[in-house]
């Protein structure tokens, strides 16, 4: 157990007996009251955000995790299939896992996945930006791509990502995989 004051954005907790990933943590003092952390996590085995105040003397399981680079090689019905890098082991992940990102991974992109003290997978980490071709979009006239507007664009993972005008199908776009959006286009 370790006091919640020493506990950092990042961390995993056990939280009412499963996994959180602390998203967010504040400490605040208001008025005449007593200090307290509010934090935001995210439950690791459903993926929903819970937010929650702690008492500034609470303590806190904090769960001690691996990291280890995987590389993603095909999708196995709801599961994804990732080779260790080093020993070309292969192991099955279940969608939930990765979350709302897995419709940005491509073949052969490196991800991290994190593991329990125990072996369990807590979660799996994608790069920050990736790579994508556009392989379906409305043409643009030249009156559109005068304009700042945007459209919608799918990418070669099937993801749907909204972009300026002026992308037209096959460019190369990079994503936050993250947040779903566009970042920028990369030449190539």
């Amino acid at each position: 157990m370790i006091s919640i004051s020493n506990v950092s954005k990042g961390s995993i907790i056990r939280f009412k007996s499963e996994p959180h990933s602390i998203e967010s943590l504040m400490h605040r003092t208001p008025g005449n009251l007593r200090a307290f952390y509010q934090a935001n996590m995210r439950n690791l085995k459903s993926g929903k955000n819970v937010e929650y105040r702690f008492s500034a003397s609470d303590t806190v399981d904090l769960i001690v995790t691996e990291r280890k680079q995987y590389q993603y090689l095909y999708r196995d019905g709801s599961d994804f299939v990732m080779m260790d890098n080093n020993t070309f082991d292969q192991i099955h992940v279940p969608e939930i896992a990765i979350g709302s990102s897995s419709r940005f991974l491509k073949d052969g992109i490196t991800v991290t996945i994190v593991f329990s003290d125990d072996g369990a997978i807590l979660e799996v980490e994608l790069p920050t930006f990736v790579e994508l071709e556009v392989t379906e979009t409305s043409p643009a006239s030249k009156d559109d791509r005068a304009t700042s507007g945007t459209k919608p664009a799918i990418v070669e993972t099937g993801a749907e990502v909204s972009v300026p005008m002026f992308i037209q199908t096959e460019s190369v776009i990079r994503v936050d995989t993250r947040t779903g959006e566009y970042i920028e286009r990369v030449k190539k």
